[in-house]
């Protein structure tokens, strides 16, 4: 194998898209601060890597976080043009809170049998009011009733390999089997953000009004000015304790914190706050290597012409600490001692390894980027005698 060493990543800071990051937490020796809850997680969104956690896979009590399950289904109904934004629902009997017992002091949109509305005001009473009315007009609209609806949202349980999720209901009231954790809420909500920014527009709307009663987003960090937060969503049960999800922005640096089981509906929003200002303090999402860019050229014998430009197939991204940047560095490794034509156009033939130090933080595919065809019988046999020699 042959080594390449092309790149120092103090000069290449930009933001960010996907690397590698399923192994947990980054392997530097940062402190993170402490957080009263039963399970937190903070994750950089672009890269899906998480920056410190706690009792992130303790399978918990969702609540009302259930519903970005609920709007993640609704959203995808309207991607795959099987509904519109603009549909308007007619609301049944089922989804009246009157004479429920199931929805009997809970969050409501206050909907009434026969109210028409559409689709998005349905999906704005979901995140907005976390109108559990809501919830189920929207199910019986888009799968003809709750229960297919929660087969459809743990399909996508599976599609989004959330391996410690599972739903019962369509809006997050106690329910024997339902359960979630921290790690698998924040790669939902990283899947949602990435969707249709018209939809997670709505996260971040504030307020509220339907049938003449105008409801504030229980997300307070909405109102921080100094975290640039644009959603998620907050849930409460008995059993759950108070929940948060919240997202904030800042310049093209996005994070997420889930906090499950906090104490209060103020102590969630600290202990979100604590994780959001330490991981804008402390991190950079950088951009690695641009789709298609040139970041080596290699001799490829046989082959006409005998050299043949490498990079990276898509644009690669990695969240790391600023006070480890510098000591950043990339190398390639070409997987065959010599490279002989023909080769394809983004033809795999080695991979880009991201190195702190000794340490091993990213590998990613490195490929052709063009073609290399077979040279002519005297070129070959020039090669060959050169090889031999």
């Amino acid at each position: 194998m042959k080594r390449r060493q092309f790149v120092t990543i103090s000069a290449v800071i930009f933001f960010a898209c996907q690397a590698q990051a399923e192994n947990g937490a980054l392997p530097f020796p940062m402190t993170p601060p402490p957080i009263d809850a039963a399970s937190w997680v903070l994750m950089d969104a672009t890269t899906g890597q998480i920056l410190t956690e706690g009792n992130a896979d303790q399978r918990r009590n969702p609540a009302s976080l259930t519903k970005l399950m609920t709007g993640y289904v609704v959203d995808r109904a309207i991607d795959q043009h099987r509904i519109s934004r603009d549909d308007v629902v007619t609301v049944g009997k089922d989804a009246w809170a009157a004479g429920n017992p199931v929805f009997k002091g809970s969050s409501l949109m206050f909907l009434k049998p026969g109210d028409k509305l559409t689709v998005r005001d349905l999906s704005r009473g979901v995140i907005i009011d976390s109108g559990n009315d809501a919830c189920v007009a929207l199910a019986d609209y888009i799968a003809g009733g709750q229960e297919p609806f929660v087969k459809l949202m743990n399909d996508y349980v599976t599609k989004l390999g959330l391996s410690n999720t599972h739903f019962e209901t369509v809006h997050g009231l106690d329910a024997p089997g339902q359960y979630t954790t921290a790690r698998d809420l924040a790669t939902l909500s990283r899947a949602i953000i990435n969707g249709e920014p018209d939809f997670y527009q709505m996260y971040s709307e504030k307020s509220l009004s339907w049938n003449g009663i105008t409801q504030q987003n229980r997300n307070g960090l909405l109102w921080d000015k100094n975290l640039h937060v644009d959603g998620l969503k907050t849930g409460h049960t008995e059993t759950a304790g108070f929940n948060l999800i919240a997202s904030s922005l800042e310049g093209r640096h996005r994070l997420i914190a889930v906090i499950m089981g906090g104490k209060s509906a103020k102590g969630r929003e600290d202990q979100a706050r604590k994780l959001l200002i330490w991981g804008n303090s402390n991190f950079d999402t950088v951009q690695l290597f641009h789709a298609g860019k040139k970041i080596g050229s290699e001799t490829v014998w046989y082959g006409n012409p005998h050299q043949v430009d490498v990079g990276a197939a898509q644009d690669f991204y990695l969240s790391l600490p600023r006070s480890e940047i510098n000591n950043i560095k990339a190398k390639y490794v070409i997987d065959s001692q010599e490279l002989e034509a023909p080769l394809k156009a983004n033809e795999q033939v080695g991979t880009i390894q991201v190195m702190d130090k000794d340490k091993s933080l990213a590998t990613w595919p490195l490929i052709t980027l063009g073609k290399v065809e077979q040279g002519g019988l005297v070129t070959r046999i020039k090669d060959y005698i050169k090889l031999k020699l």
